[in-house]
């Protein structure tokens, strides 16, 4: 991306050649502050995820940050955003971090770093690439030396690029995070914290501001916090601000008191409710903190969307949706809401706001209905999806095929005719994540992870069973981020462990863009009919922006009426999971720079298990209104409760 802003290295050069005063930015014990310039500071400050949002809205929700009367913004680095192949580097288009500091840092906020390698962050594995696990026996976020040496050279790579960007080289920065919540990992290893805490020092520097974030209790900063590292804490609205205070003091009995993560809403994990905390709790529990002096970062202050496939999961396994918007103070579409002006009102009682205009909720529109035509099954388009097949006798996970997310088909022979229906199971739990099971094109049920370990199928001997493995998201914390996808462990038809698979890695994002799916309704079709529409199966349509409107394209969402689960592309761009069917979310937000005006928007469904379109109509629809929280029977009648502490105990 072109630059137009001044270089910040050549920005601090020319300051220093003017006389200006040095820029400094530290932490005065004696004061319990940080000091910036060499005067007393106090900040207040958002989370925003830059990669949840569009780069084409970036320069919106800072601004918007800004207008409330932030101070900074936070964000995590995803080790796995950027390097998602070993040694492959992307800082390109919406994953340029330089151009995003930059923005920040021209919209006058500060940015507080948090640079990993792990981050949690409800982000698939937590941040770390799913390659680390090619070596199986790796302990992550330890000492080992497979691990330290990949973190070594990624930090190589991450650091030097934001050196410049350091607020005493003229840039936004003024703490950097390293790792994150350490002290509720199972691991507890100092060498591996003191390894970090080289590394950062050596990219660096030693002036900046080095900080690890906790729980606030003792328990969680006895793993967490290291000499060297500035202690801070995390908790949630309603509680007891002066108990969490005491806990960081345990710590660092001296310096400023943070909360590096104020909660202002809560995840959402599929077949759950949406997590709502009120206003009046946030607000009330931000002016105790306030009113102590403390500093404090929001988390989140835009939550935005997990596209494609990076949402990460908790366990017992419990994947979270496309939607992140977390009941933030910026909805998930960057929209103004009730808290968002119930928190300003409160950071106004402390500081003087920011003169002007806000800039205003973007406008979304309801294009609506849009017919969809079958284009084929996954096997019909299997040629087209996949490379070829890999053989093998036993199973391989999506790892060994260096296939890290989305689809592998696997496929063996009946080896015995199942005229009465027979069990197909998994023993061991080893469907990672969800399976959808066929035998000679036809669909005989789904095996689920932790859900549904055997169902009954039929077929004769022969017969090809075809078992497509969707990633529904890796563990994002907890001690079990090593999580393997794909069929981990055998099955079993009756007795019979199954063997001799072909193994398929599917590429359908490539597929989509090289519009292999959009030819498959002109080719000839296979003998599969009508049940092929209980199989996971494509479907395709356009849409057609409409004229004589001025500022088209907008934002809007997709609603997917009478789809059960499935993924859904728009003009290659892959825009997320849908499950209507378990919820709460409903429709998926669509951001304006993924249309176009000029021609008719290729879209693209993958229907993974019942479609509408043998029964009512084959549509799905854009709205100007999102529904992230729809009240059905879900599996639970309570929203979960689950807390970073109450994680721990399941561990």
């Amino acid at each position: 991306m072109l630059r137009l802003l001044l270089p910040l290295a050549a920005l601090a050069a020319l300051l220093r050649a003017a006389n200006v005063p040095e820029r400094s930015f530290g932490i005065d014990y004696d004061s319990n502050c940080f000091v910036k310039d060499g005067k007393p500071f106090r900040y207040i400050s958002g989370s925003i995820h830059y990669s949840r949002v569009p780069l084409y809205y970036w320069k919106d929700r800072l601004l918007k940050m800004k207008m409330a009367g932030l101070d900074a913004i936070q964000t995590y680095v995803p080790w796995n955003y950027h390097e998602p192949q070993m040694g492959t580097y992307d800082f390109f288009g919406g994953k340029d971090l330089e151009y995003f500091l930059q923005l920040a840092n021209d919209t006058g906020l500060l940015v507080i770093l948090r640079a990993g390698p792990y981050i949690c962050a409800e982000w698939d594995m937590g941040g770390l690439p799913a390659w680390l696990l090619e070596k199986k026996s790796i302990v992550l976020r330890s000492s080992d030396s497979d691990y330290l040496e990949a973190v070594e050279r990624w930090m190589g790579v991450l650091l030097p690029k934001m050196r410049p960007y350091l607020y005493q080289n003229g840039g936004p920065i003024i703490m950097v995070q390293v790792e994150n919540e350490y002290g509720s990992y199972f691991a507890c290893d100092y060498n591996y914290l003191r390894f970090l805490l080289k590394l950062f020092r050596q990219h660096l520097g030693d002036e900046v501001v080095l900080f690890t974030t906790d729980g606030a209790s003792q328990f969680h900063l006895k793993c967490g916090a290291l000499q060297g590292l500035y202690a801070t804490v995390d908790f949630a609205p309603g509680g007891n601000v002066t108990a969490a205070f005491l806990a960081q003091r345990s710590s660092e009995p001296k310096g400023p008191l943070v909360n590096s993560e104020f909660y202002t809403g809560w995840l959402d994990h599929w077949g759950h409710r949406h997590s709502v905390v009120p206003a009046e709790t946030i607000a009330k529990t931000l002016n105790e903190i306030l009113a102590r002096g403390a500093n404090v970062n929001l988390y989140m202050f835009i939550g935005g969307t997990n596209f494609a496939y990076w949402n990460g999961a908790n366990m017992p396994y419990m994947p979270q949706p496309t939607s992140y918007d977390y009941d933030a103070p910026l909805s998930e579409a960057g929209d103004l809401t009730e808290k968002y002006f119930a928190l300003r009102k409160v950071i106004g009682m402390y500081k003087q706001l920011p003169e002007g205009l806000i800039p205003p909720t973007t406008p979304k529109f309801a294009y609506g209905k849009i017919r969809l035509q079958k284009a084929g099954t996954v096997l019909e388009a299997l040629d087209g999806l996949s490379p070829g097949a890999v053989r093998s006798t036993y199973p391989l996970t999506f790892v060994e095929l260096k296939q890290y997310f989305g689809y592998v088909l696997y496929r063996t022979t009946l080896p015995k005719s199942c005229v009465e229906p027979t069990p197909l199971s998994s023993p061991f739990n080893g469907v990672h994540d969800r399976a959808y099971v066929s035998v000679d094109g036809i669909p005989q049920g789904v095996l689920e992870r932790d859900k549904s370990l055997m169902i009954n199928i039929t077929g004769q001997a022969g017969a090809n069973l075809d078992i497509l493995v969707e990633n529904m998201g890796r563990v994002n914390f907890g001690r079990y981020n090593n999580d393997f996808k794909g069929l981990v462990s055998n099955l079993t038809l009756a007795e019979d462990v199954l063997v001799g698979w072909e193994i398929y890695p599917l590429d359908i994002d490539g597929a989509v863009n090289y519009g292999i799916i959009y030819l498959l309704h002109h080719s000839k079709r296979s003998a599969v009919k009508e049940l092929s529409y209980e199989v996971p199966t494509f479907y395709t349509g356009t849409l057609s922006i409409p004229g004589g409107i001025p500022d088209l394209p907008q934002d809007t969402y997709v609603n997917f009426p009478g789809w059960t689960k499935g993924q859904i592309w728009i003009n290659g761009f892959n825009l997320g999971r849908y499950w209507p069917a378990r919820g709460p979310q409903l429709t998926l937000y669509v951001p304006r720079n993924v249309l176009v005006a000029s021609e008719p928007n290729n879209i693209t469904v993958l229907e993974l298990e019942r479609s509408p379109c043998s029964t009512q109509a084959c549509e799905i629809e854009f709205v100007d209104k999102p529904n992230i929280n729809a009240t059905l029977q879900n599996e639970t009648d309570k929203p979960p409760l689950f807390v970073r502490d109450l994680w721990m105990k399941h561990l």
